[in-house]
C-alpha cells in the first residue's frame, strides 16, 4: 500500500488560487534523496514532510531542487491537512519541529494562525545585477538572513514587474521580495517573491517572506496588524500580526487533491 499524498491551495479561500502545496504524511523519517525526488516529482514550489513524534510532529520543506529553511505556505497547508484528516482535534494546536525551530499552528475560525520567526531585514547595498534584472527604480533596499528585500515606487510597478530570471538567478540570496504600499483601501501592502536561486522563478504566496515584509510595513504604517495580497498571477491572502521577535500570519487553505504515492 503506497502513502497518501494531499495538495492544497494556501493563503486562498478558493481552489486553483494561492500557493500550492504538497503534504506527505511518512510513518517514519523519510530518505533525503526520495523526499527530493517526490518533491521534483510533485514539481511544486514546496512539497511538506511529516513524520508524527507523539501529538507533534517533524516538518521538512523541499522545492524541485532544494531543501529549504522556512516555509509558510507548505506549513499552512501541513496543519490544514492534520485538521482535516482528523490526526488533530479541531481546537488542538499543530506543533512542528523544523529546521527553524518550533512552529505552532492555531485555528482562527475559518483563518489558520502560523506562528513564526520575524526575519526583519537590514538596510543593504544593491548587489551586482539586481538592478539590471528587475529594470525598474529601486526606493529601498535591505537583506535578512535569507532574502533581499526591495520597496519599489508603486503597487502598478510591483504588479507589471517582467524580472530577467537568467540574471536574477544569479542574486546570492534565496529570493528576492519586491513591495509596495498598497493603492487598495482593503491592503496595507503588496508584493512578489522570485526565487530563481530556489527553483522557483515566481512564488505564488509565500509565507515565510511575510516575517520580513510584516517587521518593514509595520514600522513604516505604525500598524501591529496589516493585512497583505501577493500580486501573483494566482494572488493571495496574508494577515499579518507582529508579536516582537514573532509574526503571526494568518490564511486560509483548500485541499484539491489527494492521491497514492506508489513509489
Amino acid at each position: 500500500m503506497g502513502l497518501t499524498i494531499y495538495q492544497v491551495d494556501a493563503f486562498t479561500d478558493r481552489p486553483f488560487a494561492g500557493n500550492p502545496a504538497a503534504v506527505c504524511l511518512l510513518p517514519e523519517a523519510g530518505d533525503e534523496r526520495w523526499m527530493g525526488a517526490v518533491a521534483r516529482e510533485m514539481n511544486l514550489s514546496e512539497t511538506a514532510f511529516l513524520v508524527r513524534q507523539d501529538d507533534e510532529y517533524s516538518l521538512r520543506w523541499f522545492t524541485p531542487t532544494v531543501e529549504v529553511d522556512l516555509c509558510g505556505h507548505a506549513t499552512l497547508a501541513s496543519a490544514h491537512i492534520l485538521w482535516e484528516t482528523g490526526n488533530l482535534q479541531a481546537d488542538q494546536q499543530a506543533r512542528f519541529y523544523t529546521r527553524s525551530g518550533v512552529l505552532t499552528a492555531e485555528r482562527r475560525g475559518n483563518w489558520i494562525e502560523l506562528d513564526f520567526p520575524a526575519t526583519p531585514a537590514e538596510p543593504a547595498p544593491l548587489p551586482a545585477g539586481l538592478q539590471e534584472a528587475l529594470g525598474v527604480p529601486i526606493r529601498y533596499v535591505g537583506k535578512n538572513r535569507f532574502d533581499y528585500l526591495l520597496e519599489l515606487e508603486s503597487e502598478s510597478a510591483v504588479r507589471k514587474l517582467k524580472p530577467d530570471f537568467n540574471l536574477l538567478g544569479r542574486v546570492p540570496a534565496r529570493g528576492v521580495i519586491v513591495t509596495s504600499r498598497s493603492e487598495a483601501s482593503e491592503f496595507d501592502f503588496v508584493s512578489r517573491f522570485f526565487a530563481p536561486q530556489s527553483g522557483v522563478n515566481e512564488d505564488p504566496v509565500t509565507g515565510s517572506a511575510h516575517c520580513c515584509l510584516g517587521p518593514f510595513w509595520g514600522e513604516r504604517l505604525g500598524k501591529q496588524e496589516l493585512v497583505a495580497y501577493q500580486a501573483s498571477a494566482r494572488g493571495g491572502i496574508v494577515k499579518v500580526r507582529l508579536a516582537g521577535a514573532r509574526v503571526k500570519l494568518g490564511g486560509q487553505a483548500v485541499t484539491v487533491l489527494r492521491g497514492e504515492l506508489l513509489q
